[in-house]
């Protein structure tokens, strides 16, 4: 009967909602979230409570499909907990996944953001240890899918940055970038076009093997983060940039260059409790000086999570600059929050400094839905399941932890 309840509780929202709190107005029912739901199926009582820091650990599969890597499946989990006072210290999390493919790809990725006590200290990690491919094209916005070129490749990063609170939310700091590409070949060794492959190319023109390319350096960085939350913000802001230097044997650097980024997000509310919410997401790649291996050339998807561009796979628009931006809506479906929906549309503009190309000359736009299943309300996690479509045929289908920004 418990369940009857708890489901006969959860009406759709009504149209009035969507414009916002409206005088009068019923409270907010209190979250449920799918273990809720599993203890009143199987007629449990709720656990004792636990500790607002209390560590949390969720898994997950891995399902999707995208032009570039053919189906997908495997595993992910998350991890959080609080490494001081939960009053006056954020949220530790990281995300682990090992995934395959029917392009004969294995990745495993590790990521985390973790802050110590009192957020003293964050401390960001993006470490990839991939076997993976990739369809390659030439820069800027003018590259049609019937040119792609696959391309396999062996694939190591290790993006480690430590910084240091210097006032209320703002951090600065600095770490190492290390980025290896090896053994890259054609995916089909009777390709033709293999040799005049933009990758190729070049390679070629700007002194890099063809058989890998390094980069490795260091960077600095600034943020500033006033989100409610780092997992799913429902209000606030955030906003960093970082500046990236690579040194020509360094590592085995292959060449020395420089980058920079920067990175803004913002949450804006639509009622009290921020169920219906407007996320909006933009940042900027920026090769400054210097000529960056091909692979390390700013593209699409290679954002740290790999979770911008939905629709277009990894590489798809390269170019010397890249802007991007994205916009989505955020809404319950139930009224208790197990359930929830997302709609989302956005840009990249990337240049080409062969062809005169210049950021925004041209767009790559891409758009669409999905659902949320609400994992945990203590850590507002949420189990993502997207479609998204872009130009030239381009589409994919998501699922993950955690809402893409």
């Amino acid at each position: 009967m418990r369940l009857v309840a708890m489901l006969a509780g959860v009406f759709l929202l009504p149209a009035a909602a969507l414009c916002g709190p409206q005088a009068g107005a019923a409270p907010e029912p209190q979250e449920t979230d799918l273990p809720d739901l599993i203890r009143a199926w199987r007629h449990k009582e709720p656990p004792p409570e636990k500790p607002v820091g209390h560590r949390s650990i969720i898994a997950t599969p891995v399902i999707g499909s995208n032009p570039s890597s053919g189906f997908i499946i495997g595993a992910a989990g998350q991890a959080t907990l609080f490494r001081g006072d939960p009053a006056t210290t954020r949220i530790t999390f990281g995300i682990a996944s090992l995934t395959v493919s029917t392009k004969k790809q294995v990745s495993f990725n590790l990521r985390f953001d973790s802050f110590t006590n009192e957020n003293r200290w964050f401390i960001e990690s993006d470490n990839r240890l991939q076997s993976t491919s990739q369809n390659i094209y030439g820069f800027g916005t003018a590259t049609p899918s019937s040119t792609a070129i696959g391309t396999d490749y062996g694939f190591v990063r290790l993006h480690e940055t430590v910084s240091r609170a210097v006032a209320n939310d703002v951090y600065v700091g600095g770490g190492i970038r290390f980025d290896s590409h090896t053994d890259v070949q054609p995916a089909d060794e009777s390709n033709p076009n293999w040799p005049t492959s933009p990758y190729n190319v070049y390679s070629e023109q700007n002194g890099f093997p063809i058989s890998g390319q390094q980069s490795a350096g260091f960077g600095v960085n600034v943020l500033v983060n006033r989100r409610d939350s780092d997992i799913s913000a429902r209000r606030g802001w955030m906003a960093s940039g970082q500046y990236r230097w690579s040194f020509d044997g360094f590592l085995g650097g292959d060449s020395s260059w420089q980058q920079l980024e920067g990175e803004a997000r913002a949450y804006v509310p639509f009622d009290p409790v921020g169920r219906h919410r407007l996320a909006l997401w933009t940042y900027a790649s920026l090769v400054t000086t210097g000529v960056a291996p091909y692979f390390d050339v700013p593209a699409t998807v290679m954002d740290t999570y790999g979770r911008s561009a939905r629709g277009y796979s990894e590489g798809r628009y390269r170019g010397e600059r890249l802007v991007y931006g994205e916009v989505e809506y955020r809404g319950p479906i139930l009224r208790n929050g197990l359930l929830g929906f997302v709609a989302f549309a956005t840009m990249t503009t990337v240049s080409n400094s062969q062809t005169g190309e210049r950021l925004f000359d041209a767009v790559a736009p891409s758009g669409g839905g999905g659902l949320r299943l609400l994992l945990s309300k203590r850590t507002r996690t949420n189990l993502c399941l997207d479609f998204a479509g872009g130009k030239d045929g381009a589409g994919g289908v998501y699922l993950a932890i955690q809402d893409a920004f």
